[in-house]
Parts: C-alpha cells; structure tokens; sequence
C-alpha cells in the first residue's frame, strides 16, 4: 500500500470515528458550548430555559468564605427556574451547573486557563457586588451540581447541589 493511500485510509477511518461520535447525541460536555465552540447548551441534566416559561425564583449568593446560600436547592422535574446569582463577596465568583464529572473536568481546564470566562447558559460569573441570572429548565430526576471553577475556588468547597424530584 503506498504512504498516500494509507494516509487516505487513516483519515477516512478518523473521520468515520469523529461523525459518529456527533451523532450519537450530546458530543459535547454541557459546559463546553460557550467557550467559541457554538452549541445550543443542551445537556444531559436539562436546558437552557425560556424566561416566560418561569415557575419559580430561587435567590442564590456566592460569598468570600466559598460557598453559596442555599447551597442545596430543591426542584421538580419539568421546572424552569430562574437563579438571581449574586456575588456578595470581594473577589469574583461564578456559579456553573453541571454533572460532578463535567464540573471535575473543567475545573481542571481551569487551573491551566484561569483567564477563561464562560458564557454558557448554564453558567455565569459575577465581579463583586454584581448580580446576574440563570434560566434553567431541568429535564432528568437526579442530582445536578453546581460550582465556582475559579482556581481554588472548587477545592475549597465552593459546591452546591439541585436535587431533581
């Protein structure tokens, strides 16, 4: 077999393996839509929610001590929630929902890129004293996290959960 061919061989195998890989649902972890890469933010715990679709309103704070208020949310299946985030604390935080295992690795994409920012559906980062929002309609039973993936921020504890009921 000549080197070209090979190489043709090896690309249509790659390519093969990356389209199937698309079209087996959600390629993509839910956090990784607002980092250039486009997607709609759908994800295997819910998305994004649609504002006049609101049932509830649920005030969430992130503070300097590295947690949030309430840090244990619970809601019902179906519910689009409105989070009103605000950071009270001094330094930036963010609050980011996820899976455990999606919020473990992007912390660490965040330890070697602490400049990233997000502007996912699903997340939101807040300087001090500001306050923003997240609209999030929960489709699945279970557990969703959340957290601050700032450096240092997730190992010290700052997590929070929303159990789906």
């Amino acid at each position: 077999m000549k080197f070209a061919t090979k190489f043709q061989l090896a690309a249509i195998v790659a390519a093969t393996a990356l389209s199937g890989v698309a079209l087996a649902g959600d390629s993509e972890p839910g956090w990784w839509h607002g980092h250039g890469h486009g997607g709609g933010g759908v994800t295997a715990f819910g998305n994004p929610g649609d504002p006049k679709k609101v049932t509830r309103t649920v005030d969430v704070d992130m503070t300097d001590d590295m947690r949030f208020t309430p840090a244990v949310i619970t809601v019902k299946r179906g519910e689009t929630v409105r989070f009103n985030v605000r950071n009270v604390g001094k330094v930036r935080h963010e609050m980011v929902l996820g899976t455990e295992g999606e919020l473990k690795e992007h912390y660490q994409m965040m330890l070697k890129m602490p400049e990233m920012e997000h502007a996912d559906p699903n997340a939101i980062t807040l300087d001090s004293g500001k306050s923003g929002e997240i609209i999030w309609q929960f489709t699945k039973f279970g557990i969703v996290h959340f957290a601050c993936l700032l450096p240092g921020h997730y190992d010290a504890g700052m997590k929070g959960s929303v159990v789906v009921k």
